[in-house]
């Protein structure tokens, strides 16, 4: 189990490589997919934003009409007192209506606008993750990639549902009230205007921090998330060798730096919450005093005062509301900044050209038969077909450590080639290689004549299956475990299990092929699993055959059985056998043996023998231990 080391300064540091501009730009192509929601959504501010700011006019109206104050409205000024007020209260109550109204379902589209935009950046980042190399996964805990797939995504959602369409509906209202109280009084709405301007900027200060803050937070939850990740994933060893206590501490510090990081985020958030609302009472205190002297010099009336105190509350209200959805974009905008560094992520291999040249094709010619052979696979494998050919191949997984060197060899069609050699000689390089999941540093890789980084990667990888020494199942019924996704009927899958004699174990099963089978499998045994595997092969009629280690998870009844069914599969067929069991490759072609990614000597068993080399003290060393 790996350790966790503490965040380092230059690590977590806020890394603002974009403004908050340009990162706001990466959601817009999203928002413009749902532009009709987010148009009719912005449209909805305008009379919400009215039906709000003209309640303390209404109010002011109603006490200057009981007062009789001349700042009464002409077209009250000559009604009954009792009629002027039921005139007001209904236009009150219209206004109070309307906001409620349209608050509630302009709330509503933003959250379904949210959503939307969510669940196509999730689509997009699953997509783009399953598309990067292995080399990508090699170094990214996948804890980091659940975090960035979950919980920024939705933080990223609630840039739009909750954080800018209401931070443009906050200042709007603030435009409003403050134009409708300028044209009351300037003097108070100057006084009130004072005191907007320099809190604004400490609040702007505050949420800075907050996002650094934030940003440092999911940080260390992504971390979190990854310890829990690898302790549940390797909860056999955790128990086994009785890591419990000594992971639950490592467990604990990751826990203690990202509730401190916590502590900070609510420090300044709950700071900006405070000085607004120490502020609002500022500003109230400050309209009765600058406002009473004023009405006492008769400059205004007691119904334009009282709107005013009501305007420095209501003034408030939206800045404390901009403040709360200010920190939902700094949230968001850290999580935009992690999601766009895995979309940024260059993918590492691609599919050349966007016409595919088939493998057929390019052996026979054969121009027109391209998606044909990847839908409709040949049923009986072409001894001419299936030629690899590595040329001058050097691979590193970094930097210069290579763990291939120049390898130059050719694996003729329907050829069964064994690769020896000890741990790290490079096998499951070459075959890792072979399948693309790599590209070579230098060198190339050809399959019948034809560079495999001219093939399409679903043509390649549907014209070899490789057989894993640990066969890895989804959640799901047995049938989707050996069809994978793709479009074979219940015949079908039937026969490859006849083929590989892993018919009778199925329907041995409570449901037979429709048994459900947990995550990862843990309802089946190692060799259960393995078995599976083999017919995932068998259905796909490969044309190469590759083999790692792959009878080693199995009984010595159950491998008879396999070695039978393999017997039969690899007629016609090119093969790679990775074995460490020299046992196993007797009746091969060939044995590469491979000594720290060199091919150093080549063979059947016997020649090889005869040489007295590596392979002759593997063997020897293998026959005295039996």
């Amino acid at each position: 189990m790996s350790t966790y080391p503490s965040l380092k300064k230059s690590d977590t540091q806020y890394r603002r490589r974009d403004n908050d501009w340009r990162l706001f730009l990466r959601l817009v192509p999203y928002a413009r997919r749902h532009g009709k929601l987010l148009a009719l959504s912005m449209l909805l501010l305008v009379p919400i934003a009215i039906a709000n700011a003209v309640q303390p006019l209404i109010i002011g109206q109603a006490i200057s009409l009981i007062r009789q104050e001349p700042s009464v409205y002409e077209f009250l000024k000559n009604r009954p007192l009792m009629q002027g007020l039921n005139i007001l209260e209904g236009l009150l109550l219209v206004a109070i209506i309307i906001r409620l109204i349209l608050t509630g379902y302009q709330g509503y589209l933003v959250q379904k606008l949210g959503q939307n935009i969510t669940a196509v950046i999730r689509d997009d980042l699953f997509h783009h993750v399953t598309s990067l190399s292995v080399r990508f996964f090699d170094r990214t805990p996948v804890g980091k990639l659940i975090t960035r797939l979950t919980s920024d995504v939705e933080a990223l959602g609630d840039v739009f549902s909750t954080g800018a369409v209401g931070i443009v509906s906050d200042l709007f209202s603030m435009l409003v009230i403050i134009g409708l109280m300028f044209s009351l009084q300037w003097e108070l709405a100057s006084l009130l205007l004072v005191i907007l301007l320099p809190i604004s900027l400490v609040i702007v200060y505050l949420q800075k921090q907050y996002r650094q803050a934030n940003y440092k937070a999911r940080e260390e939850l992504s971390m979190l998330n990854s310890q829990l990740q690898e302790n549940i994933v390797g909860i056999n060893v955790v128990q086994l060798f009785r890591r419990e206590r000594f992971n639950g501490q490592l467990f604990r510090k990751t826990n203690e730096r990202y509730k401190h990081q916590i502590d900070r985020t609510i420090f300044y958030d709950s700071a900006v919450s405070a000085i607004l609302e120490w502020i609002s009472l500022v500003a109230i205190a400050g309209v009765l005093v600058l406002g009473g002297s004023l009405l006492l010099g008769k400059t205004i009336t007691f119904g334009i005062l009282s709107s005013f105190v009501l305007y420095a509350q209501q003034l408030f209200d939206p800045l404390r509301n901009f403040a709360e959805k200010f920190t939902v974009i700094q949230a968001g905008f850290t999580a935009i900044e992690r999601v766009t560094n895995i979309l940024d992520e260059p993918i590492e291999i691609r599919d050349r050209y966007n016409s595919r040249i088939s493998i057929y094709d390019a052996k026979f010619g054969y121009i027109d038969e391209v998606v044909a052979n990847l839908e409709s696979p040949n049923p009986n494998p072409t001894p001419e077909l299936g030629e690899i050919r590595f040329e001058n191949v050097w691979f590193a997984y970094k930097d210069d450590d290579y763990v291939i060197k120049n390898l130059d060899f050719t694996i003729r069609p329907g050829e069964k080639i064994a690769l020896v050699g000890p741990t790290g000689a490079g096998k499951s390089s070459i075959i890792r290689l072979l399948c693309r999941l790599y590209e070579p540093t230098q060198g190339r890789i050809l399959v019948d004549g034809v560079d495999i980084r001219d093939l399409p990667q679903a043509e390649l990888r549907r014209y070899l299956a490789v057989i894993l020494q640990e066969g890895f199942l989804f959640a799901g019924d047995v049938k989707s475990n050996i069809t994978l996704g793709d479009n074979y009927s219940f015949d079908e899958i039937q026969t490859a299990a006849q083929q590989t004699n892993i018919d009778q174990f199925i329907e041995l099963l409570p449901q037979g092929y429709d048994t459900q089978l947990r995550e990862r499998g843990t309802n089946l045994s190692s060799g259960q699993k393995q078995l599976l595997a083999f017919a995932r092969a068998a259905i796909r009629n490969p044309q190469i055959l590759v083999l790692d280690e792959a009878t080693a998870s199995l009984d010595v009844g159950t491998e008879a059985l396999i070695q039978q069914a393999l017997n039969k599969l690899l007629v016609r067929r090119t093969a790679i056998i990775i074995a460490h069991r020299l046992s196993t490759i007797r009746n091969v072609d060939r044995i590469f043996v491979l000594k720290r990614g060199e091919l150093i000597e080549q063979g059947s068993h016997e020649e090889l023998v005869h040489q007295g080399g590596m392979y002759a003290t593997l063997h020897q060393l293998q026959m005295l231990g039996a």
